[in-house]
């Protein structure tokens, strides 16, 4: 069984997110999404997020091919992974905080992970900071 692990902050569920989520999904069995703390998303934003870490949970929980979802870490976020064990990290083209050197320091820690970066979907269209003021 091939587990794979996503990231974000998945404030308005849309389909440059769904996209991103299936072909996570296509990575192997099992996709977990971790999302992120409220404080760690308007520390990386600039803002905190519209919903609340649990609302935006249930809403990953109802995606279909999404199969568990977890609330990150507010200070070691390595830990959640390490707990999870995860084959596979897919990123999205555009996430940039905590990737760096992510595939060495897990290794350091003990895990060997894959990781790769998934193309984007109509960007200029599907992007949370362009459509946020349109919600």
């Amino acid at each position: 069984m091939v587990r794979v692990m996503v990231f974000g902050t998945f404030d308005i569920l849309h389909p440059g997110h769904l996209d991103f989520l299936g072909r996570a999904k296509k990575l192997g069995d099992e996709l977990v999404v971790s999302i992120s703390r409220r404080v760690n998303a308007k520390r990386i934003k600039g803002k905190n997020p519209r919903h609340s870490e649990i609302e935006r949970k249930k809403l990953l929980e109802s995606v279909r091919f999404v199969d568990n979802v977890v609330i990150g870490a507010k200070t070691d976020y390595l830990a959640h992974i390490l707990r999870l064990r995860p084959d596979i990290i897919a990123l999205g083209y555009d996430q940039k905080h905590y990737t760096q050197g992510l595939k060495e320091k897990l290794a350091k820690r003990g895990l060997k992970v894959r990781i790769v970066r998934l193309k984007s979907y109509k960007p200029q269209i599907y992007k949370t900071s362009k459509l946020r003021d349109k919600f």
